[in-house]
């Protein structure tokens, strides 16, 4: 499971989530994407978009507020989990490995 749909599961059930914040490490995928339209999360913090550019510009587009931090941290983290699990990464963001 995507770190943001368990972070959602974790947050409970509430009568909305218009109040909420979603922090990724990385530009979250189409399905996390829909998950924070579909119960109207108000903003996202994203740690980087360099290694996976997901769906954050379509949630700008629809209203939601996102905060993309292009922090270096999160772009090294990022890179080597790629280089050393690279079946496991392109798996996970739904993409054929080339």
């Amino acid at each position: 499971m995507h770190a943001e749909t368990c972070a959602f599961r974790a947050a409970g059930r509430r009568p909305h989530y218009r109040d909420t914040i979603m922090v990724t490490t990385l530009s979250p995928c189409w399905y996390c994407s829909g998950l924070v339209r579909q119960f109207g999360i108000s903003h996202v913090i994203i740690g980087e978009a360099t290694t996976f550019h997901g769906g954050h510009d379509w949630l700008a587009e629809n209203g939601v507020g996102i905060t993309l931090l292009d922090d270096p941290a999160c772009v090294s983290l990022m890179t080597e989990f790629i280089e050393k699990h690279p079946d496991l990464w392109f798996e996970d963001i739904g993409v054929e490995k080339t």
